[in-house]
């Protein structure tokens, strides 16, 4: 049993090497079919502005200003979680908060009379839940096509814009369900924008 030690260690280790160089060579054709057949998917769907990197389609950003279109809101943290750093990608989370829970309650009653108030609605206007509950990541970078329209009077007027080319404008950026019939029709908020301020609206 002895004898055979080195012939069964040589073995083990041409398999090592063998199984080593498959996994590479996996790595390296399927990085390289993701990098010719999904390209923009391989490489973090990146968007440019003037050749720089201004966001991702998969990430949103907070837009606090009226002129622009505000996405969800983000429970995430800091990286130490010691404060609040709204969609901050590397610490994704939700509030895990259920829907009976007093502090969700009463955040959402407070987002909700903001944004009616913030849009100038009725007192007794219904606001669509993605505008005032985070989603499971943190960094949702879309809202539904009903969360964009309750918003385009107040970008509209911030900007001095006529509401129903805004109104236009958000119906062009309406994209899904995906295949027709998975997921629900959004909006990238980070898209709408960038096309408001390229004066897609006028």
């Amino acid at each position: 049993m002895v004898a055979n030690i080195g012939r069964e260690s040589l073995a083990a280790l041409r398999l090592t090497l063998v199984l080593a160089a498959m996994c590479l060579l996996y790595a390296f054709v399927i990085t390289g079919v993701a990098q010719v057949a999904f390209h923009d998917q391989a490489n973090g769907s990146l968007i440019t502005k003037n050749g720089q990197v201004v966001g991702s389609k998969l990430i949103g950003q907070e837009f606090t200003d009226p002129k622009y279109f505000a996405g969800r809101p983000s429970a995430t943290n800091s990286d130490d979680g010691s404060k609040p750093q709204p969609y901050n990608a590397e610490n994704s989370a939700g509030s895990n908060l259920a829907p009976s829970n007093k502090a969700l309650i009463e955040r959402v009653t407070k987002a909700v009379e903001q944004i009616r108030k913030d849009n100038n609605l009725p007192a007794d206007s219904l606001v669509p839940v993605d505008l005032v509950t985070a989603d499971f990541t943190g960094f949702d970078p879309d809202i539904s096509e009903a969360a964009a329209l309750l918003q385009v009077d107040r970008v509209a007027t911030a900007r001095g814009l006529d509401p129903v080319r805004v109104r236009q404008l958000v119906e062009t950026h309406v994209k899904g369900p995906d295949l027709g019939i998975f997921g629900e029709s959004h909006v990238n908020v980070l898209l709408l924008n960038m096309a408001l301020d390229g004066g897609a609206a006028g």
